[in-house]
């Protein structure tokens, strides 16, 4: 039986593999100002807006730092019931995949392995700070990805060959 951990294994054999080696909080902030005030019965839904942000280092040759930040706020101005700032990490390590492929597995599927304890935090946040807890929809990492793509090749300067 042969070793399968991809222990020792060059970069030219072995079957492709994305392994998280760990999960962190980077950063966090939960912000409520107007309590207890807020707290009440509210006469109108609040405006919720979410914003998403997904970035990465490479560490190692196989191993790249992937950041997932989020920052989340209920109501504007004076009527602010909550704000949220979070940045959730994950180192992960990348063996025996094409180099082509790399970037978009850092970029969509990293961010995609850390959304669920991300979801959660958000959740137990709002619900501890005596909201009603905030469940984020999913989010579709590959259109992020293409929209930041697209942003990219807005902002070089065009090359005809």
């Amino acid at each position: 039986m042969s070793d399968t951990n991809g222990n020792g294994a060059g970069p030219q054999g072995g079957a492709p593999a994305l392994n998280a080696l760990v999960q962190y909080l980077k950063d966090f902030s939960f912000e409520n100002p107007n309590a207890p005030n807020s707290l009440g019965p509210q006469e109108k839904a609040p405006n919720i807006s979410i914003q998403v942000n997904v970035n990465a280092k490479q560490l190692a040759p196989t191993d790249f730092e992937v950041s997932l930040t989020l920052e989340a706020a209920a109501g504007e101005g004076a009527g602010l019931l909550f704000k949220l700032e979070l940045e959730y990490g994950g180192v992960f390590r990348l063996i025996n995949i094409p180099q082509e492929q790399v970037h978009p597995i850092v970029m969509i599927e990293c961010p995609r392995l850390l959304f669920p304890f991300v979801r959660q935090i958000v959740a137990d946040a709002t619900r501890d700070g005596g909201f009603p807890p905030l469940y984020i929809d999913p989010i579709d990492f590959v259109a992020l990805y293409q929209q930041k793509a697209a942003e990219a090749a807005a902002h070089q300067p065009s090359a005809n060959a």
